[in-house]
């Protein structure tokens, strides 16, 4: 009982002595906050980044392979490779000969490409703004793209060769835009003057990159290109094989397919990029990595600055409580009493800003997610990490401080004035 009696009269001690230099330790509160705010903020972010990317991507499996204009080269470090070479487009001939000439067992092929980023689109007397993306697809290019349906249904083979003007819109013209208070099935949306039937709605996927992939509509592809006939149209090819284990001899075979229709010499390298999905969730997997790579640093930076000033803080605080100590030291307080004091005090205001920095570090996190229409993930790991270093800040800084006032000679601390 008296253990626990000296205990709580040590820390109302500490409590007390917090309360009478409350400017200094308010001051001291704000650096601390600073650095767990960076700390928690920064990973609130990558986290909501990383839920985001996940979400867009793992989805495509690891049983597809797309053939582009260029192959997309994600480095390590989170940038992009420079195209050090300029391949031509792949036309509409070419990629309709490939999906017609490539015929390797348990696999689909889609055929697509992106009509416009800024199309207008009215329902009855509303419209968008000039923002909406229209993809011209087939049947297979939901599939093979991993994106799912959430009501209505997916084209069919019919609609795709009869060129029906039906459309399936993403998540966001019913959650929040010109379908939000109707049943979007059925209904008829104005694309550039043309009237297409809603028949199916995509399931929310959310931002990648600042680009809202649930403001998109796709249409039948020939419907697309006799909308949209820009010159130098860029078309894709996404293809997807039944078992995993064969597919790097469908890539090979695909590889030799293309090079067949582009009409290359043996000798002459490929003018078109092939991209495995596997390989780009790996990639966006070390890329995420070294982002929380980054946040860690940048967050023990900034509170190792918390620290050092929180240490010469409590020294100067052992400095001007000189008398007090030896006061105490005389009244028979030990050294482990007089060290345990100035502990509960530094952990005390860690902790205080520790809670400070977390709730901050959150709303930044929040606002900088909104900002770039990410998902917001509650961080558990970065709000475990913030108590943790904050914890760690104030037993590290009050360690040397608490040390030199209980190594005061009592007589000498009495004699200070």
């Amino acid at each position: 009982m008296f253990g626990i009696g000296l205990f709580r009269e040590n820390v109302k001690i500490a409590l007390g002595s917090i309360r009478t230099q409350l400017l200094r330790t308010i001051l001291t509160i704000i650096i601390i906050t600073i650095g767990i705010t960076a700390l928690v903020g920064i990973l609130t972010v990558v986290a909501a980044f990383e839920n985001n990317l996940n979400s867009t991507f793992a989805s495509m499996g690891s049983n597809t392979f797309n053939i582009n204009q260029y192959k997309t080269q994600l480095r390590g470090n989170g940038g992009i490779n420079k195209i050090e070479k300029i391949n031509p487009i792949i036309t509409y001939p070419e990629a309709k000969a490939f999906k017609e000439k490539y015929s390797y067992p348990l696999t689909q092929t889609s055929l697509s490409f992106i009509a416009t980023s800024s199309a207008e689109v009215k329902f009855e007397n509303q419209k968008t703004d000039p923002e909406i993306s229209v993809l011209g697809i087939d049947e297979y290019f939901l599939t093979n793209s991993g994106l799912e349906v959430t009501q209505g249904r997916n084209f069919n083979p019919f609609d795709i060769s009869n060129n029906v003007y039906y459309c399936i819109v993403g998540s966001d013209f019913v959650s929040k835009g010109l379908l939000k208070d109707v049943n979007p099935i059925g209904k008829i949306i104005s694309i550039r003057g043309a009237k297409f039937k809603v028949i199916g709605v995509l399931k929310e996927k959310g931002s990648t990159f600042g680009n809202s992939q649930d403001l998109r509509i796709m249409i039948p592809i020939q419907v697309a290109r006799s909308l949209f006939s820009a010159p130098n149209i860029n078309y894709s090819l996404s293809t997807m094989i039944q078992k995993t284990e064969l597919l790097d001899d469908a890539i090979d075979n695909a590889i030799f397919t293309m090079r067949k229709i582009k009409k290359l010499n043996p000798v002459e390298e490929d003018n078109f990029g092939v991209s495995r999905s596997d390989d780009l969730v790996n990639r966006i997997a070390s890329i995420t990595g070294f982002l929380g790579v980054s946040a860690w640093l940048i967050g023990i930076i900034t509170i190792l600055g918390s620290s050092i000033a929180l240490m010469n803080i409590m020294i100067v605080s052992v400095t001007e409580r000189t008398r007090e100590i030896g006061v105490r030291k005389a009244l028979g307080a030990k050294k482990s009493a007089i060290a345990f004091q100035f502990f509960i005090e530094t952990i005390t205001v860690g902790q205080i800003g520790g809670i400070f920095g977390i709730i901050f570090g959150i709303l930044v996190g929040y606002g900088i997610s909104s900002l770039l229409n990410l998902a917001f993930v509650t961080p558990w790991q970065a709000i475990f990490a913030a108590f943790a270093t904050s914890f760690f800040v104030g037993l590290v800084s009050g360690l040397y401080p608490a040390i030199k006032a209980s190594q005061l000679d009592p007589i000498e601390a009495l004699r200070y004035e």
